[in-house]
């Protein structure tokens, strides 16, 4: 690694008005350095680095715009770099001032950046904080969000991994959940958005996150939202049901064509069957999938499904549909009170479960298969 000379040199080189091409070798080498842990830790010491980093973002070369976005990326990835990158007062300004510029070339990378930051819930108070105090409001984001081409040069296809994450906050939940802004209804049509495996998790992400306030339930699956369709519709095949099960669903799933694909990422196939389990907490939400014939739907998806992890989630969901009623005074399983001692042991045996879920994954997956991290970007 460097020493403090050669980093006070190469220091000298992150600036407006150093030569391109020095300046472009300086850049790429902060580059090779945040693609990897050793490489974090020691830029996590020289916090002058990485403000000159995010200075250079104005810089006019495109080619250095780009590595210091790239550097920035990896870094955010880092959960111990998120203090550092913070403390920097222009650094979340100047993001949101660029997310909103329709002509940014490098909105996609800001998008990855903020999505990176906001994952854990201290940070992302952060975010939200500085959204805030920038007047930067979430109707504002959500209308990007779902203003096709807003950004010709970008995507933004990572604003919904970045509204998922802020639901964590009961601030966004309540915005996104306020009956008369009609956001909900805007965002369900993503939950099958085919162009970007992205935009439709973060999607499906931020309707389960909502549906831990079970105060909604009752609204989100009925009329005025009716969302148990575009939970479900992901989730069925093009499996022959017989007529009495198909007039018992909703009709956007009666008679499904031969041809009907099901959610093809397993992360998101286990979101969406964990925010219909979320549902199913509260007696009007089992009542309501048991009354839609959710059961017919999951029935056809286990006997699809190879994914163990995905599985054991349907298993608990089926249970909730089959299994009787809880009894007087459990109906809502969201305000059930364990005693610590029965937390412990469920913890416990939740913990054995994952790890033999993972030792059955391990043993479906091929020596090179790799495993990316939802949520979390990195860029060499």
């Amino acid at each position: 690694m460097l020493s403090d000379v050669k980093a006070e040199e190469l220091m000298s080189f992150l600036t407006v008005d150093t030569r391109p091409d020095v300046k472009g070798q300086a850049t790429e080498y902060i580059l090779g350095l945040s693609g990897n842990r050793d490489g974090c830790r020691f830029l996590q010491t020289k916090p002058d680095l990485i403000k000159a980093l995010v200075a250079l973002t104005t810089d006019p070369s495109i080619a250095i715009v780009k590595d210091c976005y790239h550097s920035i990326i990896n870094l955010s990835a880092d959960e111990t770099m998120h203090r550092l990158l913070l403390k920097n007062q222009d650094f979340l300004p100047m993001l949101f001032k660029n997310i909103l510029d329709p002509a940014y070339m490098f909105a996609d990378r800001i998008c990855t950046i903020l999505t990176n930051l906001s994952r854990h819930v201290k940070s992302c108070k952060e975010v939200f904080k500085a959204m805030q105090e920038q007047e930067i409001g979430l109707a504002q984001i959500v209308e990007i969000f779902c203003t096709e081409g807003y950004n010709k040069q970008a995507s933004l296809h990572y604003l919904g991994p970045l509204l998922s994450n802020l639901t964590q906050l009961p601030e966004t939940r309540q915005f996104i959940l306020d009956k008369e802004r009609c956001v909900v209804q805007r965002l369900l049509p993503y939950t099958q958005y085919e162009a970007s495996t992205i935009r439709r998790g973060g999607v499906v992400g931020t309707l389960r996150n909502c549906c831990f306030d079970h105060v909604h339930h009752d609204w989100l699956l009925g009329d005025a939202v009716d969302i148990l369709p575009f939970l479900l519709l992901p989730l069925a095949g093009p499996e022959d049901l017989s007529d009495e099960e198909n007039q018992g669903l909703p009709v956007d799933l009666q008679y499904l064509p031969e041809d009907k694909k099901r959610e093809e990422d397993p992360d998101i196939r286990k979101m969406l069957i964990e925010t219909l389990i979320l549902l199913t907490a509260t007696k009007v939400g089992r009542q309501i999938l048991k009354n839609k014939n959710a059961y017919a739907i999951m029935r056809e998806f286990h006997n699809w499904e190879t994914e163990p992890h995905v599985l054991a989630a349907c298993e608990k969901l089926i249970q909730a549909l089959i299994g009787d009623e809880p009894e007087s005074g459990m109906e809502n399983l969201l305000e059930v009170e364990i005693p610590d001692d029965v937390e412990v042991k469920l913890k416990d045996m939740e913990a054995k479960e994952l790890e033999q879920l993972e030792k059955d994954k391990e043993d479906l997956l091929n020596p090179d298969h790799v495993q990316q991290c939802a949520g979390i970007v990195r860029m060499m």
